[in-house]
């Protein structure tokens, strides 16, 4: 292995042996917690997409992003929640007349607000353990990605977005995530919920990755390699919770509307 390639692997496993056990931490200890670390994510990544994406006022778009998902997080109403995210939504659209990126950096209200919020929501409706499996499971599509697609290589999956995504990648993502989710109806008790769960890691495998690909999608568009270089080794906030943010409002809404049941 390249020197730069192995320094750049070495600064990915230390970062993620450190803050891998914050993360969980915090979902262990529950409500505030919980919502202070998905808050603080959220100014991040609200910080992050007003300077991605280029514009004239990048502090005015951070904070109306901050302060939706703040809403969603904060407040147990969801349709108070769709009001205000609608609202900030339209404002930004107005705020943003000239800007070249006019429907990305509205986008980043929708994208932020749902994508975090809806974390905050299957925990309120699942509690720790299941959210925990969430997290794990999304965390083993990309080390099954990695694992199986750098051994295994073959055909790209989406060469003109992200040339590095295998097809292999895919199959080993899902493979782990099934892996995981089997695990957890297991240690739930509920060998009868198994095939359930593999089914569900195969669906949030196949979310994350789409997800993973539309962040790709959109840097590409922007022409950057990285949402910015917050977390070393592994890029920006984006670049870490692409998937996550989009698999858990489809997650969230599978067990509050009653089609999962524990």
């Amino acid at each position: 292995m390249e020197k730069s390639k192995m320094v750049a692997v070495t600064k990915r496993v230390v970062t993620s042996l450190i803050l891998a056990p914050v993360v969980l931490g915090c979902v262990f200890l529950g409500s505030p917690v919980i919502n202070v670390l998905v808050l603080l994510c959220g100014a991040l990544l609200a910080w992050e997409w007003a300077h991605m994406v280029p514009n004239q006022n990048n502090v005015v778009y951070a904070l109306a992003y901050l302060f939706s998902l703040a809403v969603a997080v904060l407040v147990n109403d969801a349709v108070t929640i769709l009001w205000v995210m609608a609202l900030t939504a339209l404002f930004v659209w107005y705020k943003a007349i000239g800007e070249q990126h006019r429907k990305l950096l509205t986008l980043g209200v929708v994208y932020i607000t749902l994508g975090l919020g809806a974390v905050i929501w299957l925990f309120n409706c699942v509690g720790v353990p299941t959210t925990i499996w969430f997290i794990l499971a999304i965390w083993s599509v990309d080390i099954g990605g990695y694992v199986v697609g750098c051994s295994l290589k073959g055909p790209k999956l989406a060469p003109k977005i992200s040339p590095n995504k295998t097809w292999a990648g895919l199959g080993g993502g899902i493979l782990f995530s099934v892996l995981v989710s089997v695990a957890y109806a297991y240690w739930l008790g509920t060998k009868e919920a198994a095939l359930a769960f593999a089914l569900l890691g195969v669906f949030l495998a196949i979310i994350e990755q789409a997800g993973d690909l539309i962040e790709s999608a959109i840097k590409r568009h922007l022409g950057l390699k990285d949402s910015s270089n917050l977390i070393p080794g592994h890029g920006g906030i984006f670049d870490r919770i692409d998937g996550m943010i989009f698999a858990a409002p489809a997650v969230a809404l599978l067990f509050q509307y009653g089609l999962l049941y524990l």
